[in-house]
Parts: structure tokens; sequence; C-alpha cells
């Protein structure tokens, strides 16, 4: 049997003069928690909403367990669960009473749906919230009901979208928490999309950078960094002063190319950070030019796609919308 929860091949999605996701070539083991990291605008929900069946890719393909999203669609949906990006959650009805509906839309016997309602709410810790209604919930708490709707149906497959886009940093610890758990101790293959580095650095065992609808790289976070070669260190100019002078005349004394400019910002990869700062130093100062700041780190993951995009995560723009929404605006097109 084999241990392939989804494969796609050459799959693409446009629309007119727009290609959303361009040729995605991507395998995803069972009981992975795989990571798709790219800026609003990469393609991230719209992958996510082919591989659910709620879109139809232009061209290419996908099976997700076992399943080919063009022909088995039925069979997909009944293998997977999908947490929204934007809620979905009916605020006039209790925790219990969305739980129940879900079940009931997924044919659940109704010995088997209360079952199935108690142990979810248990495991999100929201029992003692069952029987209040949704509109009374906080943030979080409508992020752990989500959740827990998305696993009533027992899914091998959970696609989980920008899960804590909104959340306060403590909430999102949060449920970072409670999807690790899941993932190891139900042992539950979940794609979740994000453009929060830190989340894809702390959750998934793979990640796969995408931009402009493709995948620039694929690999463990610490494979991804470790790529990098060295310690970054960020140099900051004034605005006033020539970057290129400093760039031309570091690469001359030292040999070492592995330098990126953006604007007035210098980046430098080096193998000891601690031991070439003092030389950048001493160049800027020959240079004549001012110095506004200067950062040494490790590689982080904006790190790893600034090296293959040219330009930061986060100063890209937005791509306008959750599964939900991009159906709606498939069906505008249309």
């Amino acid at each position: 049997m084999t241990d392939t929860a989804i494969h796609t091949k050459g799959i693409t999605k446009a629309y007119n003069e727009l290609t959303a996701v361009d040729a995605i070539d991507l395998d995803i083991k069972k009981g992975e928690l795989f990571g798709l990291l790219g800026p609003n605008g990469a393609g991230k929900t719209t992958l996510i909403g082919m591989l659910s069946t709620m879109l139809r890719p232009s061209s290419g393909n996908a099976r997700v367990w076992g399943y080919d999203i063009r022909t088995d669609s039925t069979m997909v949906r009944k293998s997977i669960g999908v947490v929204f990006q934007d809620t979905t959650l009916d605020q006039k009805l209790t925790g219990r009473e969305n739980l129940d509906l879900h079940g009931r839309l997924y044919g659940l016997p109704k010995k088997e749906r209360q079952d199935r309602i108690r142990e979810v709410l248990e495991l999100v810790e929201l029992s003692n919230w069952a029987d209040e209604t949704v509109q009374k919930y906080s943030g979080g708490m409508m992020r752990r009901l989500e959740i827990a709707r998305g696993l009533m149906h027992h899914p091998n497959v959970l696609f989980l979208d920008e899960p804590t886009l909104g959340l306060d940093p403590q909430t999102r610890n949060h449920i970072w928490e409670y999807i690790k758990q899941l993932n190891q101790e139900k042992n539950i293959t979940m794609v979740l999309t994000t453009h929060y580095m830190e989340e894809a650095d702390q959750l998934c065992n793979r990640i796969a950078i995408i931009d402009h609808g493709k995948i620039v790289t694929m690999g463990t976070p610490h494979e991804m960094k470790s790529s990098l070669g060295g310690d970054m260190i960020t140099l900051e100019l004034s605005p006033e002063d020539d970057t290129s002078k400093l760039k031309n005349r570091y690469v001359e004394k030292t040999g070492n190319e592995n330098i990126s400019i953006s604007e007035n910002k210098l980046r430098i990869t080096a193998t000891n950070g601690e031991r070439a700062i003092p030389e950048i130093l001493k160049i800027t100062s020959e240079l004549g030019l001012e110095i506004l700041s200067v950062n040494l780190h490790k590689p982080t993951l904006d790190d790893v796609f600034l090296h293959h995009t040219g330009k930061d995560i986060r100063d890209t723009s937005s791509e306008g919308g959750s599964i939900k929404r991009t159906g709606r605006m498939h069906r505008r097109r249309r």
C-alpha cells in the first residue's frame, strides 16, 4: 500500500491571463504535517481549493488518499476535513449544534454523531462551552471548534488554510499545540497554508515555499536554512549612500559573492558572521559610508524566501481571500 497521502502532477489553475497555480508537482506522505509557505497571492489557497475539489484544475491532476480529484470527488471529500481561513460556523447555533449539523451532512448515524461530538469537544477543550451559542465564543475558541468540526467524520487528511490568521500570539501558540497534538497522536495527515514563518518553522515536517504559483524550494525547515551556508548579516546604510560600492569592494577584498541588495540594505551570508562584521565595518569606513544599523542572525525561512525570490515574504501583496472567497471569485468569472 502506498504511503503517499497526496500526489499532484502538473496541477494548474488559470483565470484568463492570471495563472494562480503553475504546474505544481507534489508528494505528501501519510502522517506528515506539510506546510505551504508563501505570501498572500502566492497560490496556496487556490492549490488547497483544487485538492479539496472546490476548484477544478485548468490542467494537470492530483490524487488525495488514492482518489482522483476529477473523477472521484465524492470519495476525496469523504477522506478530508477543511478548516477555512474565514469562519463558516453558524453564530446562532451552539457549538454542539454546529458539530451535529456537520455530522448529519456526512451521514453519521445519531449514536455515532453524539459519541464523536463528545470526543472532539474534549479534544479541543470546549466541552464546557458545548451548549453556548458560537456568537459568545472568542476568536481562538471558534478556531478550535472549526478544527473539531473538521475532525467529526474521521478524515485521513486535514487542510488548514491560515489557521491562526488574526489571532493574538498567545492564542496562536495554543492552536499550534492542538495541531501538533492531532498530527502526532492521531497520525492525521495535515496540509497547512501560512505566511507566518515561525508557524511553518515550529509545526511542519516539510515545507514548500510558493511564490507566483510555483514551488521555489522544498524541504525540512533545517535543510532549507542550512542550504544558505552561514550566518546572515544585514547592514543598513544611509539612503544617500551607494550600497553597490560597498558590495563591490567587499567582494573584491573577500571573494564572498553571497550578497544581495534591497534599497539601502545589504544582506551578506558569511561562514562566520562575527569575524566578517569587523571587515565590513572597515570597508564601510574607508568608503566614507554611513551605517544606520548592523544585524547578525542565524538564517530564517524569510532569508530562504529572500534568497530564492529576491524579496521579503512580508513585502508582497494580498491574494484576497480564503478558499471560500476563491470559490466565489471563480463562480463570478465563469
